[in-house]
């Protein structure tokens, strides 16, 4: 509470020290005119706004640095700029002996009030010299010759003098900001705009916006058909750029100090954009500055005029300006230098600025400036908030006008030389009339900006950045950080220099402006429904999806070969997987099959060497050492399913698969088949020895073998087995595998070595009764089934995975179905031949043939 009494008390204080330099102001202060003149074969008419008079309670409440106000007076001393900027250019033509030799330009000087009824009666009084009270319309009191006249700042000045001169087609310049409206030249035929037309501005504003990522901004405009064409290129350049506007207010045309409701919701943002003529805007700059919102990044098409230097705190330090870019004329500074009220004494605003800064006084009897001055007065050591001898946007147009309407009468007055040469001492009459047609035409090619002045094509894309520095203590100092130009390559236009700009009080750094905070990394955005496009909340990227960027709308999907990181920025290379050798799962199937094969060698060792026993010679000797040899590679074709596949692989891995099983259980049925013929021999029959004699089971593995060859074929010749890869089987791998190709081919492969196997069963179970010295079906039964269990097993299961597990699914079932072959018909006849060799005799063989006969019989 301390703290806001201590402020208030402080803005204050200089309210009193107003009161207190109104009492004691010298009585000629007040002594003020409306209008001053300047001699000239040729006058230019010249309506500046640069004191305003008040009554009553139609004082400002406020003191601005460089508004000096009395009871009655407040002088804007920075538009003083425009007189000096007139003053100028007219001594630059008169001393060009190249330009209207021998005619020298002159100028008269009205104030503007901006009331209508005074801007009028000035108009009128210039056009007909009069100087009373009262004019009179239609009559020319003076013998003067006026060429044209040059108004400003508002478009609403130039547009009610236009309505009257346009009735005297007299020439008019307008210097303030370009508009449309007075571009009719059926409304206003007479009247030519120096400024150059703002195009790209909005363009411009929108590229800075999008530079500092400023995406939640205020929008403030004058409430009139400019502010409503300014914002229609606002939206739709912001849209295009993805910009959102916070909040917008409409300035009305007549500020009220008690205007509450317009700075509610201003918090809202931390960027402001602001566009407008001085005159709309300066109750707006002026609330601005008193209520001193040092936490706001103004952008504006226009510096303001209110620079508070009484307080350490400034609303517009920090500010972005975007202004026409101009040639700067260091000739101006210089002229700016030489300017005193001694050398221009018809002057009435120069006594009033030496009086109130360097210290002068005034006689008491004719209130003529004394010349006890301050040592070295100028304008230009003056601070930059009061008089700034840089020349401004309006300065600029006011110089080019006054070159323009000079070249004007130079070429018309070589036009009437050469039509009619004049005698020594006779007049050239001008008339204004004239001169408007010469304007349309005119091309100046020595103007600041290196244009020619054609009016109906007028376009400045170049826009200087300026960033103002008001602190310490009122510096008024205005810094180019940077341009923009809509002729420079697309990503190219604006240029800024980040490191010199000094934002407000309340920034450290670059200034936020967002309605939600940015969504990094790994995230998009997710928009908020009834909420405008720059209100979102972010959301993390789908599985796979990445994004590197801020405030992306949609995540990127990884290419298949590739995965997310775990923060999903980065899309990473998927490592090539298969069931290699090296892998733990692959090294232990592939030394499980080289230790099987090697057992189902050493079982044929151990057959080979006990060929000539009784448990050998029983059970088809050719047909075990077939079955045998089969499941050798069975379980060594097992191999071909580990590490990485080729064509040749794929294709070598099915067809050895395929064919070498259908060989073991074609042996499987065959020695079934023998089992029950052999049974079937004990009673004699033509049919049964014929079989017997003729070894006619042997048969069955050729002819099932060349079924299931004949199968393959068709499954190689139609659609072979390729090499597939499976990107989504196992996080950040793709796994390379043999496709399978036709599934119906194998699973009809399959469906074949499955029927086999239960053909071989329902022999092997008919031969169930036979005698225990020749029962080899109970094992051929019992493997066969476990075989028909595997594989049917299989199929659910390898249908329900992916990738190398697939694989392994395959081999595991190639390893169990072989060893059920291998176990359950030869373990029992090893298990004999090893360790029980007494059983493994003739001898052994009849005698347990004879007792059981004997125990037959008995039963």
């Amino acid at each position: 509470m301390f703290s806001w009494i201590f402020i208030q008390l402080l803005l204050h204080l200089p309210n009193f020290f107003c009161v207190f330099i109104t009492f004691n102001i010298s009585k000629c202060y007040y002594k003020i005119t409306e209008a001053f003149h300047q001699k000239g074969d040729v006058v230019i008419g010249a309506f500046f706004p640069i004191h305003t008079y008040y009554t009553g309670n139609k004082i400002p409440h406020s003191f601005l640095p460089y508004y000096y106000v009395d009871n009655y007076l407040q002088y804007n001393f920075k538009n003083y700029q425009y007189i000096l900027a007139l003053i100028f250019a007219i001594e630059e033509i008169n001393e060009n002996p190249n330009l209207l030799s021998n005619i020298s330009l002159g100028f008269d000087f009205y104030n503007v009030r901006f009331t209508e009824k005074d801007t009028l009666m000035n108009a009128c009084i210039w056009l007909t010299a009069h100087r009373e009270k009262y004019i009179l319309p239609n009559y020319k009191c003076g013998k003067k010759h006026f060429t044209a006249a040059l108004t400003g700042t508002s478009w609403t000045t130039s547009a009610q003098m236009g309505t009257l001169f346009q009735l005297f087609k007299f020439p008019q310049l307008s210097f303030g900001p370009y508009d449309h409206i007075l571009s009719d030249r059926n409304q206003y035929s007479s009247l030519y705009q120096m400024a150059p037309m703002a195009s790209s501005l909005s363009l411009g504003i929108v590229s800075l916006l999008v530079h500092f990522r400023w995406s939640w901004v205020g929008l403030i405009l004058p409430d009139d058909h400019k502010g409503n064409t300014i914002l229609s290129d606002f939206r739709n350049e912001m849209e295009r750029k993805g910009v959102c506007i916070a909040f917008l207010k409409m300035i009305p045309a007549t500020w009220m100090s008690h205007f509450n409701k317009f700075w509610k919701n201003m918090d809202e943002t931390n960027v402001i954009i602001i566009y407008g003529d001085i005159d709309s805007l300066e109750g707006l700059m002026r609330n601005i500055g008193q209520r001193l919102l040092t936490w706001k990044v103004w952008v504006m098409n226009i510096e303001p005029h209110v620079i508070a230097d009484y307080f350490m705190l400034d609303s517009f330090h920090g500010s972005l300006i975007f202004t026409h870019h101009y040639t700067e004329r260091i000739e101006f500074t210089n002229f700016v230098q030489t300017v005193n009220p001694y050398k221009y004494p018809e002057d009435i605003y120069l006594p009033k600025l030496w009086y109130l800064f360097f210290k002068c006084s005034f006689s008491d009897i004719d209130c003529q400036l004394l010349n006890n001055c301050q040592f070295n007065a100028s304008l230009d050591i003056l601070p930059r908030h009061i008089f700034d001898v840089s020349m401004s946007d309006e300065s600029i147009s006011i110089y080019n006008a006054v070159y323009a309407v000079a070249h004007s009468l130079h070429e018309m007055r070589l036009q009437q030389v050469q039509m009619q040469p004049y005698e020594n001492g006779e007049e050239i009459m001008f008339f204004p009339w004239q001169v408007i047609s010469f304007l349309l035409y005119c091309n100046v090619s020595i103007l600041i900006d290196q244009r020619s002045l054609d009016w109906r094509q007028k376009f400045n894309t170049e826009y200087d950045i300026i960033n103002l520095w008001n602190l310490p203590n009122g510096l008024g100092r205005k810094v180019k950080v940077g341009s923009f130009s809509t002729n420079a390559p697309q990503g190219h236009q604006l240029s800024l220099t980040e490191q010199i700009i000094q934002w407000p009080e309340e920034f450290s750094e670059i200034p936020r402006s967002v309605c939600s905070e940015s969504c990094g990394h790994g995230f998009r955005k997710l928009a908020l429904e009834g909420k405008a496009v720059c209100c979102y909340k972010c959301t993390p990227c789908a599985d796979n999806e990445i994004s590197n960027e801020t405030d992306v709308d949609q995540c990127l999907k990884c290419p298949e070969s590739h995965y997310a990181n775990t923060e999903k920025n980065h899309c990473l290379q998927k490592a090539v997987s298969f069931l290699a050798y090296q892998d733990p799962l692959g090294m232990s199937l592939a030394s499980i099959a080289l230790c099987l094969s090697t057992l189902t060698a050493f079982v044929i060792g151990i057959f080979v060497k006990y060929r000539d026993t009784p448990i050998v010679k029983a059970n088809n000797q050719a047909l075990s050492y077939i079955l045998l040899i089969t499941l050798t590679f069975c379980f060594l074709c097992s191999l071909t399913f580990i590490g990485q596949p080729n064509k040749d692989t794929c294709i070598m891995q099915q067809i050895t698969f395929g064919v070498v099983f259908t060989v073991a259980l074609a042996t499987v049925l065959a020695k079934a088949i023998t089992v029950v013929i052999a049974f079937k021999a004990t009673f004699p029959g033509r049919m049964i020895r014929w079989l017997m004699k003729s070894r006619a089971p042997n048969y069955i593995i050729p002819i099932c073998t060349l079924i299931q060859v004949f199968i393959c074929g068709i499954w190689m010749a139609t659609s072979p087995p390729f090499i597939d890869q499976d990107f989504h089987a196992e996080h950040g791998h793709i796994i390379i595998f043999c496709n399978k190709g036709s599934s119906v081919a194998f699973h009809c492969t399959l469906g074949y070595l499955c029927f086999l196997a239960l053909g071989g069963y329902t022999m092997a179970f008919l031969s169930r009764t036979l005698p225990d010295s020749f029962n080899e079906s109970k094992f051929l039964s019992l493997s066969l089934l476990v075989f028909f269990c595997v594989w049917i097993t299989f199929l659910p299961v390898y249908h329900s995975t992916m990738g190398k597990f697939m694989v392994a699914t395959e081999i595991f079932s190639i390893l169990a179905s072989s060893i059920a072959l291998l176990s359950f018909i030869f373990a029992p006849k090893c298990y004999i031949i090893l360790f029980r060799p007494n059983e493994n005799t003739f001898h052994y063989i009849r005698d347990k043939m004879h007792s059981r006969r004997n125990k037959s019989l008995k039963t």
